[in-house]
Parts: structure tokens; sequence; C-alpha cells
């Protein structure tokens, strides 16, 4: 049995104004690849990790459903530059405009994952919400700021969940994070051992 890698991530590249124009899936140092038809922000702050430690399969099955939500520019449906539905290729390849225009065929119409699943304007409202939140950080309107209490009582201030999520140094991830605030609780064991998070106006 073939052993199964969770080494793999799903990522976007972001515009100037936070909103992606492209999302993608890949391994090791694949998100900077230049040898790219979509090229990579040279502000490496506008490369963002959506999703990481994931299977192939994982990361195949996030990139489609980023892809679906957020629109193809060439099909007129939303966004993004991406010129395929997702789902398919080998990690860290370039592909051609033949390989390309084949993947588009296989993931598209009914072949699709999501073909024919319905969504009322409140959803698709309620997504874009939703997704703006994830790229904006502090700047989406739905955000609400965080204070992460060290164990010596100084204080670390965050715009949004996101924005903490970000923070490497702080390095902690946005389940655990949001468990801590929704629960209160202080952490007793592990890296944040008698830390506190709170949101700055409950």
């Amino acid at each position: 049995m073939a052993k199964e890698y969770n080494d793999y991530y799903t990522y976007a590249y972001l515009r100037e104004d936070k909103t992606p124009y492209y999302i993608g899936k890949g391994r090791g140092k694949r998100i900077y690849d230049k040898r790219r038809t979509i090229k990579a922000p040279t502000d490496k702050s506008r490369i963002l990790f959506l999703k990481k430690n994931l299977t192939e399969a994982e990361a195949f099955k996030h990139e489609v459903y980023m892809i679906f939500v957020f629109g193809r520019k060439d099909l007129g449906t939303g966004i993004l530059r991406n010129r395929t539905n997702g789902g398919d290729g080998a990690s860290g390849a370039v592909h051609s405009e033949e390989q390309n225009r084949e993947k588009s065929e296989r993931n598209s119409g009914e072949k699709h994952p999501l073909f024919g699943v319905p969504r009322t304007e409140a959803q698709k409202k309620a997504q874009s919400e939703k997704m703006s939140g994830v790229f904006l950080g502090a700047l989406s309107p739905r955000s609400k700021a965080i204070i992460a209490i060290k164990p010596d009582g100084t204080e670390r201030r965050y715009g949004s969940i996101i924005d903490a999520v970000r923070d490497t140094e702080l390095g902690i991830g946005r389940g655990g994070l949001h468990h801590f605030l929704k629960t209160g609780h202080v952490s007793t064991r592990g890296k944040f051992k008698d830390w506190q998070f709170l949101y700055e106006n409950p």
C-alpha cells in the first residue's frame, strides 16, 4: 500500500485589495514557484496559505471547493484567474496549455464535484461575507479584535482571528484559537500553557 503523505497545502495569491486572484494546491516550495503562467505576487504578504498538513486528496478537494466559491473570470462566474476547476495534476509540475484544457474538460459541467448543488442568494451572500473575512482579516466589517494574554500578563492584540492565525511567531491554529475563544478556557498544557485568549469586546 502506497504511503499517504500529509504535507500538502492549499494557497491563494491576493490582489492589493486582499481579494484572491488565484487558488492552488501544492507541497514544498510550489507556492513560490516562478515558472507559472499566473505569477505569484512579489509582495509575500499577499501569498496566503489556506490549509496545511493535508493529504493530496484533501488538498485537491479544498482547491476545487475554493475555486467553486470564488468563481473563474474566464467563465464569467467569479474573480479568479484560474483556468481550470482544480482537483487534478501533479504537485510542483508545470502544466502545458493542452494539459490545462484537458483538466478543465474533465472537471467541467456535470463532471464537476459540486455540479447540481443549489445555492440560494442568502447562501451566496453569507459565503461571500465569510470569505471576505478570511482574506481581509481585520479589514472585514465582521471581524472581532482579540487579545492573547501571556502567562506573565503581557498582551498581544490582533484585529481578527485571521490576523492572529497569520502571526507565525504566535503559531496558533484556527481550530485551537476558536476553542479558547468559545470556551474561555485557559490552556493547562502544551505550547500555550497558562495563556488566555479573549475577544476585546465580547
